[in-house]
């Protein structure tokens, strides 16, 4: 996925939806923060960033924070947006192995009895199948990628949403997209929400598919697209 994107350093986040940052030029800039998780472990003041800018004369913040450089010098695609762009671009490529075969998809569909809306409902001649997405940029240690980095209520619906399909007989996938360059594999974060954990393994036990890929970023190219299968552990 290609985007224009500018390098700047970063000064902080705060109000959850902003940040500062300084440009090569020396000019302080206010620019938007797409993510409603804590980027625990993501945050490095001083750190290179990278953002792109919106042509949309309407917006208050035509900045967005795409890249930050983290404190062990890996880089995160904090922009939990992308992580659907991601994978529906790589559904358009054949380039998630376990997702091939079918031959529409539908985004945003609501389902459930919870009022949720699946992030993608393939379909084609082997039935239909339910894929949620979660973007993966905490580490905790080295290789170690872990979800939530917050308490997540709406992680855990939408877990019981897919056990639900999962136990009408249709196919149910859990896909764990990981923005960042240092994790070799992926697991619940029990250490911050319990019942996340606690439920991810029960939707697993249930027969809900959990894959993970991760995603190859270039900020020299304003570069980054899903590439390879990790492990999940369960």
């Amino acid at each position: 996925m290609m985007q224009n994107w500018q390098e700047g350093r970063l000064i902080r986040r705060y109000k959850r939806f902003l940040a500062d940052i300084t440009t090569t030029t020396g000019e302080v800039l206010t620019i938007h923060c797409p993510n409603t998780g804590s980027m625990r472990n993501c945050l490095q003041p001083d750190a290179p960033c990278w953002y792109s800018t919106s042509a949309s004369k309407t917006r208050k913040y035509p900045h967005t924070w795409e890249i930050a450089t983290t404190p062990s010098g890996h880089l995160a695609g904090i922009n939990t947006h992308r992580a659907n762009a991601l994978v529906r671009e790589a559904l358009e490529q054949n380039g998630i192995a376990e997702l091939t075969g079918y031959e529409h998809y539908r985004a945003e569909v609501k389902y459930g009895q919870e009022s949720s809306r699946i992030d993608f409902l393939l379909s084609g001649e082997a039935g239909e199948c339910y894929v949620e997405v979660k973007s993966v940029t905490l580490m905790e240690a080295p290789g170690q990628g872990m979800f939530p980095d917050a308490v997540s209520t709406r992680g855990s619906r939408h877990l019981r949403e897919l056990m639900s399909i999962a136990a009408s007989g249709k196919r149910a996938l859990l896909l764990f997209c990981v923005q960042h360059t240092g994790v070799e594999w992926v697991e619940a974060a029990a250490h911050l929400d319990p019942l996340y954990a606690q439920t991810l393994h029960e939707a697993a036990a249930a027969g809900v598919e959990v894959i993970a890929y991760r995603t190859h970023i270039e900020p020299s190219l304003s570069l980054i697209r899903l590439t390879d299968a990790l492990p999940v552990k369960l």
